[in-house]
């Protein structure tokens, strides 16, 4: 007699699978996210008479990336102290090219808060003497 309790329960459990599959198509897969990433981001021009007296300081963006992979907003998020190197700063990551981040296999727009570095350089640069003679004169 059990084999004829087993019978109708099988039957409901295949019914039962069956159902969960819906229409029978796959799910369609979902692509990863992935993070903004920087691809070219040559430094920027140090200006010249900071770096000759010696003058450095890291001046902090918050840059818009577009879908595209270039800078569409590029703003000043907390300043190095010298506007000089806020607007060579500023200049150059205006030039910077990125992947962009994607979310559901597409580009997407996103925001960054990017450091920029000015350390004056060990030993002087030949222009200072140039600048240097200027000023005598």
């Amino acid at each position: 007699m059990k084999p004829h309790f087993l019978l109708p329960s099988s039957l409901l459990m295949a019914m039962t699978l069956a159902a969960c599959g819906g229409s029978g198509t796959p799910a369609v897969p979902v692509a990863a996210p992935t993070e903004l990433a920087a691809v070219h981001t040559p430094p920027p021009d140090y200006p010249i008479e900071l770096a000759c007296a010696g003058i450095g300081g890291v001046s902090t963006l918050k840059v818009v990336v577009g879908t595209e992979g270039i800078p569409t907003e590029v703003g000043l998020f907390k300043s190095s102290g010298q506007p000089a190197l806020d607007e060579a700063a500023q200049k150059a990551v205006r030039g910077w090219r990125f992947k962009a981040a994607t979310r559901n296999g597409r580009p997407i727009t996103q925001s960054i808060q990017v450091p920029v570095n000015f350390t004056p350089p060990q030993e002087r640069p030949n222009q200072c003497f140039a600048l240097d003679s200027q000023r005598q004169g």
